[in-house]
């Protein structure tokens, strides 16, 4: 049984890992600069709310764990049956430039149509992944 997959997941979680260290470190930046009540992080809400910038990393931090939740669980899946490699291996790593290029887009300039492609991009590899595991199980039924 091939298991290179676990090479586009790590990628996926070493992204996770970065975004989640520059959230944590700009809220503490926001907390020290006044921008933020470091109250409000208890609950996340408050008058104030947090800053607009440090709203997208929080909010990119989240995200990070709606679909690529359905890619780990594709990439584990194909493993299982015997699939990981080939057609799945590439598709993976396509899912994961996605995602990084999401990041950047959605952490950088946060403009709505690079952000929407490249967010729906990552969707239709990963419905092209499950496709693909679905169909080669079907077949070897």
């Amino acid at each position: 049984m091939e298991f290179q997959l676990v090479y586009p997941m790590a990628a996926m979680v070493l992204l996770t890992a970065v975004v989640a260290i520059r959230t944590v470190i700009g809220r503490v930046s926001a907390v020290k600069r006044g921008d933020v009540d470091a109250r409000y992080y208890k609950t996340f809400q408050g008058e104030a709310g947090e800053p607009r910038k440090m709203a997208q990393h929080t909010r990119h931090f989240v995200n990070l764990f709606e679909n690529p939740v359905l890619f780990y669980a594709a990439c584990i899946t194909a493993m299982v049956v015997g699939q990981g490699t080939g057609l799945l291996l590439w598709l993976a790593w396509v899912f994961v430039v996605c995602r990084v290029a999401h990041a950047f887009v959605h952490l950088g300039t946060n403009s709505i149509p690079p952000r929407m492609y490249t967010y729906g991009a990552s969707w239709i590899v990963l419905v092209a992944m499950w496709g693909a595991i679905v169909v080669r199980v079907a077949s070897a039924a």
